[in-house]
């Protein structure tokens, strides 16, 4: 199994969508590469996102940067929905320099590369969200009008 950390605006949708992918086998919703050394509230740059673990043999960099690509505006700078600021930025982030290059190649054999605004980053440190946002949108399904994932969505690739 290999572990990637995806920056798709709201962790709720993000974690929940993500969680419906074949090869995903499992999400956790947290906070990456944040500016400050602590990693508790409050979470100074961090970007909202969901560590993800998957089989690589059933699903690639690729795919996973593809589905994310679904459910995201990457030409949106810091926002994404009704979600404004520097924590819904997009991104992909791991500690594997493979994965980073597949991202990134994923993003440069595109014919509009050169407006991405989709991070691809090395994890420089990662926290774990609260017990309440974990699965938050399994757990309270009416939160899912403030979420910029269409619940259409969340059920496309149901396992």
């Amino acid at each position: 199994m290999e572990i990637v950390y995806l920056a798709g605006g709201c962790l709720w949708g993000t974690q929940a969508f993500f969680k419906t992918i074949p090869g995903v086998v499992m999400t956790e919703a947290g906070r990456a590469n944040g500016t400050t050394n602590h990693l508790e509230e409050p979470y100074d740059g961090y970007a909202e996102c969901v560590k993800v673990e998957f089989n690589p043999q059933q699903v690639t960099i690729k795919d996973l940067m593809g589905y994310l690509f679904e459910i995201i505006d990457p030409y949106s700078l810091n926002r994404q929905g009704p979600d404004i600021g520097e924590k819904y930025r997009t991104g992909l982030y791991s500690k594997d320099q493979s994965h980073l290059d597949e991202a990134q190649a994923f993003i440069n054999d595109r014919n509009d590369a050169d407006r991405i605004m989709v991070e691809v980053k090395p994890l420089t440190n990662y926290v774990k969200s609260a017990e309440e946002h974990q699965d938050h949108l399994y757990k309270y399904p009416e939160d899912q009008h403030l979420c910029h994932v269409p619940k259409s969505l969340l059920n496309k690739y149901k396992k």
